[in-house]
């Protein structure tokens, strides 16, 4: 008689975690998604307010002072993204 009573809890349990972890994974894509989405216009607006090409600079002329750079503020960028989306 317990173990009657106890089926239907397991099961409804069971139901519940696997909708906890649907809306979890739902919002894990779309922070994705605008985190992806921020990223880019960041880096646009970073291509568009240098004087320069930073493809150019890097990819032609091997300028690897730009490419520190660039990759410094790519990893900040994505340090404030990453804190936005667990904030």
């Amino acid at each position: 008689m317990i173990f009657d009573i106890a089926l239907p809890l397991a099961q409804e349990e069971a139901a519940s975690t696997m909708h906890l972890l649907g809306e979890h994974l739902l919002a894990a894509l779309l922070f994705s998604v605008v985190g992806v989405v921020v990223f880019s216009v960041c880096l646009l607006v970073l291509d568009k307010i240098t004087p320069f090409s930073i493809i150019k600079e890097i990819g032609e002329e091997h300028n690897q002072a730009v490419a520190l750079i660039v990759s410094a503020i790519v990893i900040g960028v994505s340090i404030i993204i990453a804190a936005s989306i667990i904030g």
